[in-house]
């Protein structure tokens, strides 16, 4: 016999009981892209409370859509060995050239980050920091459909100690604090400088420069990172992501 208040007690119960351990952590990030996941998984991987909130359904960000729809993605070189790490299968396209199924990578980041203890939250918006003395030390979230709905509802308050952007293009979390904090991130100008348009050899390199802290205990990553920084887009070589990810991740481990 299978009864439906059952099932319902059982969701509830389990997300309620991981909420509330989350409350308070060592790093929260904002977005599930290819960078969020990894940072996710390294941190979470050498034993710090480590959450991840997404606002949207799926996870991936921009991975699963590959290049046009076409859900394949290619990965140079220097990121050759984190495929074999996440067990992501992939073909030589020609010398330095890896081509990979973006489903695949997603779901093989995915997998990764939650075994080794990443929390996932999806359909969640984060839509302010909690700031003090200066730092950020949290975040404020909403559902995501509220937002949507543009619903008048009070958010809850995350502490953290480490907040981390992966949020992408949008950057949104810099965003939140260049509008709340007067334009001062440790950026040329003190404020986001704006995507540049695509080159991919130049933006690969930069996406490993921009990751970085751009106000206190905040850190930027993947496009959020270019995008802060005014580094150029790169389209569909994920390359970069991937590395961005565990770079961030290696700066917050020494942090901490």
């Amino acid at each position: 016999m299978i009864e439906e208040t059952v099932i319902s007690k059982a969701i509830i119960e389990s997300y309620i009981k991981d909420l509330l351990a989350s409350v308070e952590s060592d790093v929260i990030i904002g977005g599930a892209g290819p960078s969020g996941l990894c940072a996710g998984y390294y941190l979470a991987q050498k034993g710090f409370r480590t959450l991840l909130f997404e606002r949207g359904l799926k996870l991936g960000g921009g991975l699963p859509g590959g290049g046009i729809m076409f859900n394949r993605i290619v990965v140079q070189d220097a990121a050759k060995s984190m495929l074999d790490e996440f067990g992501i299968s992939y073909q030589e396209y020609q010398p330095g050239y890896y081509v990979a199924n973006s489903l695949e990578t997603t779901a093989c980041l995915t997998n990764k980050a939650i075994k080794a203890g990443l929390r996932i939250y999806n359909l969640i918006s984060i839509e302010d920091v909690i700031v003090r003395e200066k730092s950020v030390n949290g975040v404020v979230i909403n559902w995501s459909s509220v937002e949507l709905a543009k619903l008048h509802i009070d958010p809850l308050s995350f502490k953290s100690k480490i907040v981390i952007d992966a949020t992408g293009h949008p950057c949104e979390i810099a965003r939140i604090v260049e509008r709340k904090s007067g334009g001062k991130l440790l950026t040329p100008s003190g404020k986001i400088e704006g995507e540049k348009s695509m080159w991919a050899e130049v933006a690969e390199q930069l996406t490993m420069e921009n990751t970085k802290e751009v106000f206190p205990n905040l850190y930027v990553t993947g496009m959020a990172a270019n995008a802060v920084f005014g580094g150029p887009r790169m389209g569909p070589i994920f390359g970069g992501m991937l590395l961005s990810g565990k770079k961030v991740a290696e700066i917050v481990i020494d942090k901490l």
